[in-house]
């Protein structure tokens, strides 16, 4: 996040403070096509559940049960959305923020 430019009209949110509601989960699962691609795969909560029997639902749930489950960071900006921190990911968002 530090290597991109966000301007005032961009509107952060910590998702430890404020975490997900239902509402914005929805519009980052229509965006991303699937919860899975949603879900940060290192994060040490995940390491308390049986990987194998997770499916879109119970990824769901574990999305809106806690923050560390939510791959960060996130960018939504024009309807186009940047998940993660992958070099690839951050040159995207920083291509589309730069215009």
């Amino acid at each position: 996040m530090k290597t991109l430019t966000l301007t005032d009209d961009i509107k952060q949110i910590d998702v430890k403070k404020n975490p997900l509601t239902a509402e914005q989960l929805e519009v980052l699962y229509q965006l991303s096509g699937s919860y899975e691609a949603l879900l940060n795969k290192r994060a040490q909560k995940l390491k308390e559940i049986e990987k194998s029997t997770l499916d879109e639902a119970k990824i769901k749930v574990l999305l809106l049960s806690h923050y560390t489950f939510l791959k960060r960071p996130v960018l939504l900006y024009h309807d186009k959305l940047y998940i993660g921190n992958a070099k690839a990911t951050i040159v995207a968002a920083k291509a589309a923020l730069d215009g």
